[in-house]
């Protein structure tokens, strides 16, 4: 009862209500043929490429900093393409939270296992890295359907949208507060897997910079203690979707040694097995987000002014 009163109280909120009608909508598209959604999420991408306005600078931005040395045509094939699938993102998560399993099934394909398994057999529980692929939900639910899985969960600002995005996790993954280390060292000490992506950029409070494709992005070194609390191995999982409608997941082996007892070399260690997994296919990224928001010379300073190409955009 008390669920849903506080739920009643939300809806009372209307300023929540663009987030309920919105939400409502991703429901029921979810009955649609998986084909006939990943087409409504191309065209929901299209549609964010020419309205999201701070989005398309931000994208913009990080394709020019991270990838210089593509043309103008390159830059802007890269530019649709990020949107396109990050369109088909906002897709895959209400699926990844409300659709029949079954559908993925036999979608998905898991590569580099014995990686996990002989991190698993050290007793120590694992770190698995992510990082913010337009799969980021999908890719829990398929991974979820060969090993058990905890994630650990920055709530969001929207309390409605936190609700929605916790219960649709709760599916595949036992969710953590990204605060609450008794739980995690729990977990780990219980030979559990916590699925961790340390790929935004939360200030300059408790990070380091270091280069990301090149370009010095503040660095979490939370996983550094996080390695620390049980002396557990540290692995990447990469996550894409291909061509054929097929989700590939891919597990790399771990970082060793880690932690070096060198923060920023830590930090480093982490950033480029994030790219490794990002190159594979750099456009299903999220590089709609600030990652390089932090700046010595200042918040927002490498997103002041436009990139040279933006103005190019079609």
């Amino acid at each position: 009862m008390a669920a849903n009163d506080n739920f009643l109280q939300i809806l009372k909120q209307p300023s929540l209500w663009p987030t309920l009608t919105w939400v409502g909508l991703l429901r029921l598209l979810v009955y649609l043929p998986y084909r006939w959604q990943l087409r409504i999420g191309a065209g929901f991408g299209w549609l964010l490429s020419h309205l999201a306005r701070e989005r398309r600078h931000v994208t913009h931005t990080n394709l020019h900093l991270c990838f210089p040395g593509l043309n103008a045509t390159q830059h802007q094939k890269m530019f649709r393409d990020v949107f396109r699938h990050n369109g088909i993102g906002i897709m895959e998560a209400a699926m990844a939270w409300w659709a029949p399993e079954s559908w993925f099934k036999q979608r998905v394909t898991l590569k580099g296992r014995e990686h996990l398994d002989t991190a698993l057999a050290q007793g120590k529980g694992v770190i698995m890295l992510g990082a913010h692929f337009s799969t980021l939900d999908l890719g829990g639910l398929l991974f979820s359907f060969h090993y058990p899985l905890n994630t650990l969960y920055r709530p969001n600002n929207n309390p409605l949208l936190d609700r929605i995005i916790y219960n649709g996790r709760a599916r595949f993954t036992h969710n953590i507060d990204r605060s609450d280390f008794r739980s995690v060292i729990r977990k780990l000490k219980n030979n559990e897997i916590i699925w961790y992506a340390p790929d935004q950029d939360f200030g300059m409070k408790q990070s380091v910079f270091v280069p990301f494709f090149g370009v010095p992005a503040a660095t979490l070194t939370a996983t550094t203690r996080l390695a620390k609390l049980n002396a557990s191995p540290i692995l990447m999982l990469a996550q894409h979707r291909t061509e054929n409608g097929q989700y590939e997941l891919e597990l790399y082996p771990a970082i060793e040694p880690f932690p070096t007892g060198d923060l920023q070399e830590d930090a480093s260690l982490i950033n480029r097995a994030i790219e490794t997994a990002i190159r594979k296919d750099p456009a299903q990224y999220m590089w709609v987000h600030r990652r390089f928001k932090s700046h010595p010379k200042g918040k927002n300073y490498l997103y002041r002014n436009p990139p040279q190409t933006e103005s190019k955009v079609p």
